[in-house]
């Protein structure tokens, strides 16, 4: 360790939506120290990648926030907090004002209105995009731009290796910094926001830094960590050697796109949420015996002026979508669990907050509806800095963290424990070879791919659960390739004994040896020792 970097009021880990979205309120407070570390560069996160849009209901006859909230619900499978859900729908339209008015532009329509858009799930319009399939960047753009402004400190490319808890409350991390020295940051809170874990994936949307970090430092931490079986997987990834795979936005289907078998022919319902919608195409491509099913967008009009991004991706894939059926088969995207929060976003630990796609808010449930992601990462991330604001230190037991309270919250979704074993440390030892790393990663990636995808069984999740020790237990050394592998086993074995504990299925968790819903299941898996109320 090379001593103490710098004592901040607020140490934010992760560049995307929600960590910036408390940045920039954080450092609006008179003397507050705020800083950000990020391992890539500020711009450079999952939420550059999002193509799909912002669900809000801005206005209008047809639509409220009573009907986002029972479509949330529906797509959450039972398992979504209704609290929770209320806070997003209800705060939400406030918050998308907020970055219009810091700069962000979204699309309009002739009228000069803005264009909403109707998604998987969703029973109105009112999904916000911008440049068609742009939507993640131009939010990144606006908050990155606030940011650099006014944040007092941003340390880009440092990667955190693990949380400092002192006197059973967390003050900081250690991390490697640019040039790769162990340091200590010290914070008298940090927020943890650096997003998902599609890399545990071989196929998937996400950017190669997606590796659970910030949930594996929770998980060695024993911080409560929740709903992690539910990888939801989205149905119209290109089927193209390209990684991270580039995504078919849900809006092609809300326009109109069609989904068809190698036979031709339709076979599912293409605006139900995405969990059925990729069960749906994974049972089909596997009675088939195919790598891939199609996406037929040839009825679209001006799909080039709608769509920019996209149009520009498909023709240096050599495909024209006014002709070419897309090929397209599921990819991993979004974890809908993470580091189990109340509505402010305060973890079980002191000091510890989280936010986005690292946090278990319980706005998911067992499946995200679509384009509520960008919505509760800045819903969030400034409810958490107006509660780190306030004063506030430790969790409410509110939200998805209510179900620790017993009788006091009736109404929240049951804990289950589930064993300590997820929790392994990371290994030591001497440091493999860099190919020998990736080499590591690549069959962690195949063997989650495998054994715990969209389908999986008892005899897949056995499976891979061999290849991840195998894997993860070989000492991986200090680097980031190593620290991220380490993070990878860690979060995998956490999947993996929530997959095989929940015997049913749910949501974004299918289980072929247990094809249907049952009510005893309504509850979390929760790795970690709960709070008290």
């Amino acid at each position: 360790m090379d001593g103490v970097h710098r004592q901040l009021d607020v140490l934010v880990l992760g560049s995307g939506v929600a960590g910036l979205s408390a940045v920039v309120r954080l450092a609006e407070v008179p003397g507050m120290r705020v800083g950000v570390l990020t391992k890539g560069e500020l711009s450079q996160s999952a939420t550059r990648w999002a193509q799909g849009g912002v669900a809000a209901v801005l206005g209008g006859d047809e639509d409220s926030t009573d009907l986002h909230m029972a479509d949330t619900l529906a797509a959450g499978a039972g398992l979504c907090d209704p609290e929770a859900v209320r806070v997003l729908v209800g705060e939400g339209p406030d918050r998308v004002r907020q970055l219009i008015a810091m700069g962000a532009v979204f699309d309009r329509a002739a009228s000069g209105g803005l264009s909403l858009a109707r998604e998987g799930g969703h029973s109105e319009a009112r999904v916000l995009h911008a440049g068609g399939a742009a939507t993640g960047a131009e939010v990144e753009r606006a908050l990155v731009a606030a940011v650099a402004r006014t944040a007092t400190a941003v340390l880009e490319r440092w990667f955190a290796l693990d949380l400092v808890v002192e006197h059973g409350r967390c003050v900081g991390v250690d991390a490697l910094d640019a040039e790769g020295t162990r340091r200590r940051v010290r914070a008298d809170h940090v927020v943890l926001a650096t997003g998902g874990a599609g890399q545990l994936y071989a196929v998937t949307t996400n950017p190669t830094a997606a590796t659970g970090d910030g949930i594996a430092m929770a998980l060695r931490a024993g911080v409560p960590v929740a709903d992690v079986e539910f990888v939801q997987f989205h149905p119209t990834a290109l089927h193209h050697p390209a990684m991270p795979r580039p995504l078919l936005s849900e809006a092609l289907r809300g326009h109109g796109a069609l989904l068809r078998d190698a036979q031709g022919d339709r076979f599912v319902d293409e605006l139900q949420p995405r969990d059925v919608v990729s069960r749906a195409v994974a049972a089909r491509m596997a009675e088939q015996h195919v790598h891939h099913l199609w996406l037929d967008a040839t009825a679209l009009e001006a799909f080039g002026q709608r769509f920019p991004t996209l149009a520009a991706s498909l023709e240096e894939a050599g495909l024209d979508p006014a002709t070419d059926w897309l090929p397209i088969a599921p990819a991993a995207h979004y974890l809908c669990g993470g580091v189990l929060t109340d509505l402010d976003g305060a973890s079980a630990l002191p000091g510890l907050w989280a936010a986005g796609e690292a946090a278990c808010t319980g706005v998911h449930g067992a499946n995200r509806l679509a384009s509520n992601s960008l919505l509760e990462g800045m819903v969030f991330g400034a409810r958490l800095a107006e509660a780190v604001e306030s004063g506030r230190l430790g969790p409410r037991f509110d939200g998805a963290m209510g179900g620790a309270a017993g009788d006091a919250a009736a109404a929240a979704i049951p804990w289950r424990r589930l064993p300590a074993s997820a929790r392994s440390q990371s290994a030591g030892g001497p440091e493999p070879e860099c190919a020998d790393l990736s080499k590591r990663r690549e069959r962690l990636q195949r063997a989650m791919t495998e054994g715990a995808g969209v389908l999986r069984s008892v005899p897949s999740l056995e499976k891979a659960r061999a290849v991840v020790e195998e894997v993860a237990s070989t000492g991986s050394g200090d680097g980031r390739e190593a620290g991220e592998l380490a993070n990878l086993g860690v979060l995998a074995r956490a999947l993996l004994e929530a997959a095989m504990a929940r015997v049913e299925t749910r949501g974004a968790h299918a289980r072929r040896d247990h094809p249907e819903t049952d009510r005893a299941w309504r509850c979390r898996l929760v790795h970690g020792t709960p709070a008290s109320p």
